[in-house]
């Protein structure tokens, strides 16, 4: 439901503003995009491959522990005080290695996460140079209905007023912090004409895209195909 409505709000700007002025916006599907290119299908499947490899593995020591522990219910009864400790030690020494194997392969900066960022990330590339390539000085932004965050894939910095809104806050805006200052009592109060030229190239969505800039999705990570899409840094 609401991904229609972000369209008809999208399609009634396009229709009202277009007739305006040439600053228009559009949208893309990103996950309808993925799903029509041959290397992101090839790339989900070894990505399944793998991981099901890796949750074979784990699931094996958890198995060999489930072993252990009903060997040892089994045969407490008939085990001298020292015996019982000795293989109580050795299932759980082998509990946090089976945690930490899992932790090492599915936890956040493991090895699924590596072969993802391997696999996937060129795509990704692909995909928001495309974008870029398709907005050229046409559209002022480009919204993506594909995932769940309906994020901004592209917005060009002409209509970045970041800088506009600091100085009317009485703040020096500056690089990184740097040069920042109070600009209350002076002549801070711009209405455009003190702001610096920009020009009329567009951000793409993250850090290390030409300063970039994009929504990060709800869950923190997921877009269609569960793929972070993280532009490459």
């Amino acid at each position: 439901m609401a991904k229609h409505l972000l369209r008809a709000a999208l399609m009634t700007f396009l229709l009202a503003g277009g007739a305006a002025s040439a600053q228009r916006i559009a949208f893309v599907d990103t996950k309808y995009i993925l799903d029509q290119m041959p290397e992101y299908t090839a790339a989900q499947q070894e990505l399944d491959r793998q991981s099901k490899k890796w949750q074979d593995e784990i699931d094996g020591r958890w198995s060999e522990i489930k072993k252990l522990r009903e060997a040892y219910n089994a045969e407490a009864i008939l085990l001298t005080a020292e015996m019982k400790k000795s293989r109580q030690d050795e299932i759980t020494q082998k509990e946090h290695e089976a945690q930490d194997l899992q932790q090492k392969r599915f936890g956040v900066g493991g090895d699924l996460f590596k072969k993802r960022q391997e696999l996937i990330q060129p795509i990704q590339d692909r995909l928001y140079d495309a974008i870029k390539e398709v907005a050229g000085t046409t559209y002022v932004a480009i919204f993506d209905i594909g995932s769940a965050g309906n994020n901004v894939l592209y917005a060009s910095e002409k209509y970045d007023k970041s800088d506009s809104v600091l100085r009317k806050l009485g703040i020096r805006p500056g690089k990184d912090g740097k040069d920042a200052g109070n600009l209350r009592g002076h002549d801070g109060d711009d209405n455009g004409e003190n702001e610096a030229p920009s020009h009329d190239g567009g951000k793409m969505p993250a850090p290390g895209k030409d300063g970039g800039r994009m929504t990060t999705p709800p869950n923190g990570s997921s877009v269609p195909g569960n793929i972070n899409m993280k532009p490459k840094q």
